[in-house]
């Protein structure tokens, strides 16, 4: 297995990772974000059987510090085949270097409940000050 930062040959394997039929739009997407999502792939005998995203993002400067960033892990995918092997580890492991490499004050993770588990194992935490607003359903009918 091979972990490595994904690129515009990537493309077409991130699109069907998240069910994306036109990769087209989705190419012109990350070619808008490359500064702010930053895709990695994991290969088994040259196929993308999983990719991870690290969005990062800036925060408002603080006493002494004038530029501070975060973190927030991504759509974490890894072909069902190819799950419980490590994949999906590597993949965070690779996110978490990046982030020692970039510096950032923290990275988050919004877990579906199945995967609470797996994060906590790497090396996640639950925090208690990390709170979460989610609209109303009925604010966007009419």
């Amino acid at each position: 297995m091979i972990v490595r930062k994904a690129g515009p040959a990537d493309v077409a394997a991130l699109a069907e990772l998240r069910d994306i039929t036109d990769p087209g739009p989705f190419a012109d997407w990350m070619a808008t974000h490359t500064e702010s999502h930053v895709p990695f792939v994991a290969e088994v005998d040259g196929h993308v059987v999983g990719s991870a995203w690290l969005l990062i993002a800036e925060r408002v400067p603080g006493a002494g510090a004038t530029t501070r960033h975060f973190g927030d892990i991504q759509s974490v995918m890894v072909r069902e085949a190819h799950r419980n092997r490590g994949i999906g580890t590597a993949l965070i492991a690779a996110i978490l270097t990046e982030a020692r490499t970039r510096a950032l004050e923290h990275v988050t993770v919004h877990s579906g409940r199945r995967a609470v588990d797996f994060y906590v194992r790497n090396g996640f935490t639950h925090h208690r000050q990390l709170l979460l607003w989610e609209p109303d359903a009925h604010l966007f009918t009419s």
